[in-house]
């Protein structure tokens, strides 16, 4: 006779959050208070950083270039990819060199952003843009290598156009995959704005991250590491909803139409 889970997946992760969150204070309360802040204090510091006007705006200039560099990502990323996967030959020919340039390290780089966008906010897309775009890519030409090929040998019999079989068999196959490269675009395209306003800027959150490091304020560092973590997690999970209801279909869901 098998024991029955009593505990949801949601009510798992609870639990797991909540023990660490307890780790993270007991940690923090033995240790030294300039590495490790406790998390009641974080708590404390985080609701007087967020009153200062300019950290909101430092978070509001960081949101926007993310959803610029984000949106730019995916529509290159994905025109990309599909323009690699349109055939065999375009795919042995590029997209070995998309994985060449996707392993160079962007950090040695970014002098180089700098030096034709400015200090401005244009480097600080352009950096994102860079870190965001080749997973989306990738995760599409992966998503069109995958695709049954008596689906498309079926629909070019059927004398289907390619716009009508990228909209009917393409697209909806590539959703998984899409999202996938989505998900972990816009955490680099994140990470790529954070390093640019991190080394080459006066603004944003970055800039404040490099300040609260120097003058030793590892509380108020901590409290501003945490609102990116929770706005990265609340876009995470929002695409994770949104792919879902795109997905039904795979898993025999009728959607939902409105007439």
């Amino acid at each position: 006779m098998t024991r029955r889970n009593t505990l949801s997946p949601l009510q798992a992760r609870l639990m797991l959050i909540a023990g660490f969150l307890c780790l993270w204070e007991v940690l923090g309360r033995l240790g030294s208070d300039l590495f490790v802040s406790p998390l009641s204090k974080v708590m404390s510091s985080g609701s007087s950083i967020f009153m200062d006007q300019a950290v909101l705006m430092a978070l509001g200039t960081t949101a926007w270039e993310l959803a610029i560099a984000f949106v730019v990502s995916m529509v290159v990323g994905l025109s990309l990819g599909l323009l690699v996967a349109a055939s065999g030959f375009t795919y042995q020919t590029f997209y070995p060199l998309v994985l060449l340039i996707y392993a160079i390290p962007q950090i040695t780089v970014l002098p180089l952003f700098v030096l034709y966008f400015g200090s401005g906010p244009a480097s600080k897309i352009a950096f994102g843009i860079s870190h965001g775009l080749f997973p989306i890519a990738i995760a599409v030409v992966s998503g069109v290598q995958g695709i049954n090929p008596v689906l498309l040998a079926s629909a070019r019999s059927m004398g289907a156009s390619r716009w009508l079989t990228f909209r009917r068999i393409i697209l909806p196959w590539l959703v998984p995959s899409l999202f996938t490269g989505m998900r972990l675009s816009v955490t680099a395209c994140l990470l790529g704005v954070l390093l640019g306003e991190l080394y080459v800027s006066a603004g944003g959150i970055g800039h404040f991250t490099r300040q609260f490091t120097e003058t030793f304020q590892p509380h108020k560092l901590f409290a501003l590491i945490s609102a990116l973590a929770l706005m990265a997690m609340a876009i995470n999970e929002g695409m994770r909803k949104v792919e879902r209801r795109m997905g039904r279909w795979r898993d025999g869901e009728p959607s939902r139409s409105k007439h």
